[in-house]
């Protein structure tokens, strides 16, 4: 019997008309105790029905719909799910989580999992409930945003069903495509383009089953303290003014990425922060699914309308790109979700071929850093995958430094071919190991290392052995915190993290849980994914950053000039190596790897 919280299946889907009703495969007690639920138990089923070296956009690659014991109790912030796969952008473990009631009720179809193979015969849709799954043509959401597409999709089958789908980008493979669900997305890495490979535009799950605790008690009153405890200060900041409010702060320490790296300030910044635009703008707060913290604030646009706005598609369309007219970001940011594009990888490629186009390596003239008009129309080329312009941004930074060459590699602001977020590296040096080490690539939410640099407890120019520490501290707590799932948000309101996760999941599952083999799965998660990268052909190589962050001092507002030299970070990267029993190469020890529990 599955333990509480999970139905010990996951259900394998070939949609090329071999299977497309579903096959069942068991999830056992060990793999599901090991890994968690979420992006654990999506990365050991990459291990599992990957073939080795596939490309991510082959009728054989699969892509995951994942959910976690916690999903469906009351317990705040739980309502997400991962989609896991080979991503089409870097080559390597994706994985993105999202939050909506499709991931309710997508596990309430009775899986753990719904993972999809193979590619339909023309653009269609995947519908999953209590019987299994079924494949329908859906030839008229041909080149609808993902919003439209759900709209239309709830009218044909009737308002029971939850929808994630894919905008035109995604149909069209642009590498950094998302998926896409009630304004939420599944970002980074190209999910969308993974799923487009296989024609599918939407996936409709409907709720059939219920699926119990081994403490309903104890989960009831664990929810009531964890929502009082969520209306705390640690979740103040995102209540009151939402991610936005990182804006004028990191711009105040000089860790603010602006055009393209070149800097860490930008004087526009107060033009786009959060506490200018909640005074001028703001119309509305929302929650996601299930959220008792409701950091969504939604602000009114020019000419009607209003957009969701967040930390890191400002930074990404607004600084990164020297565009400070909040007009123009507020339209690329609702040009990116119509499209169904990830704003971080959208405005790191732009930004790079700005900067190309300076250089004289790109023939486009009317691209031109802080040009909001100029913004919109790279957007649309991509989205559309326009020949020329369009066709190369579409492949994102790395893949199209490759092609344009002249050293254009060293200002692609990327790693592991993924774009890097809104923290400047040179100035946060835990933050910059972590970019380096993580399986996904340039990622803040599976290393949130800039905690560390912030809390004035070390040295945030100068990394070491602290750094190290507090690299592997935060991934490790990453690793969990994806895998159960729960809001990141959430972080600052558990004392004893491991601890408390640990007697959580117990309620919920019945397991024996304590902090310590917590600690051992959030290890397990870490090495399964670089595994599964290794298998791939990544290499220590790859644990790096670009040359502009090693060769390149940076200036700071206050006149001092920081470093980032490659030989402290291979030094911090070896640290790492070592605190995860890894040997010299990066590579995972034969011992850990049995471990992973991979054999068939």
């Amino acid at each position: 019997m599955a333990p509480g919280g999970f139905f010990g299946r996951a259900l394998v889907v070939d949609i090329s008309g071999r299977d497309a009703a579903g096959t069942p495969i068991q999830l056992s007690d060990q793999v599901l105790r090991a890994y968690l639920g979420g992006v654990g138990l999506g990365t050991w089923l990459m291990h599992r029905l990957a073939p080795p070296r596939v490309d991510p956009l082959a009728p054989e690659a699969p892509l995951a719909f994942v959910f976690s014991s916690l999903v469906g109790t009351p317990l705040t912030t739980s309502a997400k799910f991962a989609v896991v796969a080979k991503s089409p952008l870097t080559g390597l473990l994706t994985d993105a989580l999202a939050s909506s009631q499709f991931a309710i009720s997508g596990k309430l179809t009775g899986h753990d999992a719904i993972v999809i193979r193979g590619r339909a015969d023309e653009l269609s849709v995947l519908l999953v409930d209590g019987d299994g799954a079924r494949l329908e043509p859906a030839p008229e959401l041909a080149g609808l945003p993902a919003a439209d597409a759900e709209t239309q999709a709830r009218q044909r089958f009737g308002r029971g069903w939850r929808t994630a789908a894919i905008g035109p980008a995604g149909e069209r493979g642009v590498r950094y495509a998302t998926i896409s669900h009630d304004g939420r997305h599944a970002g980074r890495g190209g999910l969308g383009a993974a799923l487009g490979a296989k024609n599918i535009k939407a996936v409709l799950v409907k709720a059939a089953t219920k699926v119990g605790v081994a403490d309903q008690a104890g989960v009831l009153q664990a929810a009531r303290d964890l929502r009082q405890r969520s209306f705390g200060p640690a979740t103040a900041k995102y209540r009151e003014l939402g991610t936005l409010a990182n804006l004028l702060a990191f711009n105040a320490v000089s860790t603010l990425p602006t055009r393209n790296f070149t800097a860490a300030t930008f004087d526009g910044a107060p033009k786009l922060a959060a506490e200018e635009l909640h005074e001028l703008r703001g119309v509305a707060r929302n929650s996601c699914a299930s959220c008792s913290i409701g950091c969504e604030h939604i602000y009114a646009r020019k000419g009607g309308g209003s957009q969701r706005m967040e930390y890191e598609n400002v930074f990404a369309l607004g600084p990164l790109c020297a565009v400070d007219d909040p007009d123009d970001v507020f339209a690329a940011s609702a040009r990116c979700d119509e499209l169904g594009i990830d704003t971080i990888s959208a405005g790191g490629t732009i930004a790079w071929a700005m900067e190309c186009v300076e250089k004289g390596l790109i023939d486009a003239p009317w691209l031109r850093f802080g040009d909001g008009a100029a913004l919109l129309r790279a957007l649309d080329e991509i989205g559309e995958r326009k020949a020329g312009l369009g066709e190369l941004l579409a492949h994102g930074s790395r893949r199209a430094a490759e092609l344009v060459g002249e050293g254009s590699i060293d200002f692609a602001a990327q790693v592991k071919g993924l774009e890097m977020p809104g923290y400047e590296p040179r100035s946060l040096q835990s933050m910059a190991l972590g970019l380096a080490v993580n399986a996904r690539g340039a990622d803040h939410n599976r290393s949130g290392a800039y905690e560390a640099d912030l809390s004035g407890d070390l040295d945030r120019f100068a990394g070491g052995s602290a750094h190290v520490a507090a690299a592997v501290d935060t991934e490790d707590r990453a690793a969990v915190m994806d895998s159960m799932i729960l809001c990141k948000f959430l972080r600052g309101v558990f004392e004893d993290p491991f601890t408390e996760w640990a007697r959580l999941l117990a309620m919920v599952t019945g397991w024996d849980l304590d902090a310590a083999e917590l600690r051992t799965a959030a290890r397990r998660i870490v090495r399964a994914k670089r595994a599964f990268n290794l298998r791939e052909g990544a290499s220590a190589a790859d644990d790096t950053l670009p040359v502009r962050m090693l060769e390149t001092p940076l200036e700071l507002g206050s006149g001092r000039s920081v470093t980032l030299s490659a030989e402290r970070l291979r030094s911090m990267v070896s640290g790492y190596y070592v605190a995860r029993g890894l040997d010299e190469q990066g590579r995972v020890a034969e011992a850990d790897l049995a471990d992973l529990l991979l054999d068939p």
